[in-house]
């Protein structure tokens, strides 16, 4: 159609040493949209391998000569993994098509062929290699997604944490992550499922907070037709979704003592009992839980079982507070800038070093999160393409923490919110303003020598103040 773009048509190798079958080939494909490529031979359907990188299907027949339709199997599965093949087998060799399937041949149909079954085979061939490429895509963007690149750090707190769940990530090992709401647990768990060897399985979570304590038991375990009033029909629990893959359960210290009692035999025996029911099921499945909470602290309580926390700290990560990674603030904050720009073409590219400073000051009691609603805010908020001070929302600029003045009553440097290199180097501004550019007089004023001064002057590369 005009103005349109041309469908791919699907490139066919067809191998067949007979010259009628070949041609019946032709007369019964070309009609159907396919593009083809006839060898004569297994030698020569080989170098077409080589020559041809575009091939979406092979068609062989098994019997070809000195080379047969297996070698040209054998040769596909090394050149061109992906490309599907299917055996053409005459009468006496389905035994031998039955054994190329087992090596990787897609499927096989016998002579003489049934024209419409063959057409119906080749095109099931490719929509199963185009959800097989489909799913790769969607794979690699899971990973760009959800991976260890998406948590986005330069401190070496979070890098000692990236590089301990990568190596946890390739066992089998129950992993409780720990740290402060808003910190990015549930990131990090989709991260070590995306890199494990589960990766191809289910990833399954659940916010134990999120559902009312009534129904959570029912959410993880499931239940039996009749288990209870309105249970109409049966319904697998979490742990049968997550079966072959991850189960990742939120927030843990929310579950409910009877719960967390099933919880513990699942891991320990591997089987879900759902309500109502008579039979055990076994599930093979990886659990990362994650709290917030302080679980020795529930423990002393009576509200978490002590069993079950040695069962889940197998291997513990804590995620950092952003306040003690204030280094992570600005390539997080880009990546939310990036995003914003991306998805709703904000003009926001970057941030003042004035409005930085007061980011890396404010505490972050609701840490990523908390960074990524104020990117929110400021993509509705800010006209400019740099963030300034007065940008941002006032409850940043009005908490940043407040150290105590001295008992004498002296102002606290402290107050400042400033570093020591920054201190320095306004004390050193001060002096040289105030002598009028006059090092001996600046070096007296500040308690130093001058070639102290001269070397410290280079250091925050300064020059004399110029009358």
């Amino acid at each position: 159609l005009s103005g349109c773009e041309t469908m791919h048509a699907p490139t066919l190798l067809i191998v067949e040493d007979e010259e009628r079958m070949r041609r019946l080939f032709e007369l019964v494909l070309k009609p159907a949209g396919y593009q083809l490529l006839l060898a004569r031979s297994g030698d020569e359907a080989i170098r077409m391998l080589q020559e041809h990188e575009s091939l979406d299907m092979i068609i062989t027949d098994l019997q070809l000569g000195a080379l047969s339709g297996m070698d040209v199997l054998e040769a596909a599965r090394q050149q061109v993994p992906d490309v599907p093949v299917l055996i053409v087998t005459g009468y006496g060799t389905v035994k031998s098509a039955v054994e190329a399937m087992q090596k990787g041949a897609y499927d096989y149909i016998s002579k003489p062929v049934d024209n419409d079954e063959l057409k119906i085979v080749i095109s099931r061939a490719l929509q199963v290699r185009q959800l097989a490429r489909d799913n790769r895509t969607l794979r690699a963007g899971l990973h760009e997604q959800f991976g260890f690149d998406r948590i986005v750090s330069v401190s070496k707190e979070m890098e000692l944490v990236k590089r301990l769940a990568k190596e946890v990530a390739q066992t089998d090992a129950t992993v409780l992550i720990t740290g402060e709401s808003g910190t990015g647990k549930d990131l990090l768990a989709r991260a070590i499922h995306l890199v494990s060897p589960r990766a191809q399985g289910p990833m399954v979570a659940l916010n134990c907070a999120g559902i009312p304590e009534h129904l959570l038991e029912s959410e993880l375990f499931g239940y039996e037709k009749g288990a209870f009033t309105d249970a109409k029909k049966s319904k697998p629990g979490r742990f049968q979704m997550a079966d072959r893959g991850t189960l990742f359960l939120d927030e843990i210290g929310e579950l409910s003592l009877t719960a967390q009692a099933k919880l513990l035999r699942v891991l320990e025996q591997h089987v879900v009992e759902p309500l109502g029911g008579v039979r055990s099921i076994p599930v093979d499945l990886r659990v990362i839980a994650a709290t917030n909470q302080e679980l020795p602290d529930l423990i002393k309580a009576g509200r978490f079982r002590l069993d079950l926390y040695y069962r889940l700290n197998v291997y513990q990560l804590r995620m950092p507070p952003l306040r003690e990674r204030p280094e992570d603030i600005e390539p997080i904050l880009m990546q939310f800038l990036d995003q914003a720009r991306r998805e709703r073409g904000s003009r926001i590219k970057g941030i003042t070093p004035d409005a930085l400073q007061i980011l890396k000051h404010y505490p972050w009691p609701g840490n990523v999160r908390e960074l990524h609603n104020v990117v929110e805010w400021l993509t509705i908020t800010c006209k400019q393409e740099m963030i300034q001070p007065e940008h941002l929302p006032a409850s940043l600029t009005n908490a940043a923490p407040q150290a105590p003045a001295s008992p004498a009553g002296s102002p606290s440097l402290l107050s400042l919110g400033m570093s020591v290199e920054e201190v320095e180097k306004a004390m050193l501004q001060e002096a040289l303003t105030k002598s009028g550019g006059n090092v001996s007089e600046a070096s007296r004023l500040l308690k130093i020598t001058r070639n102290t001064l001269r070397y410290r002057m280079a250091k925050h590369n300064l020059s004399q103040p110029q009358g």
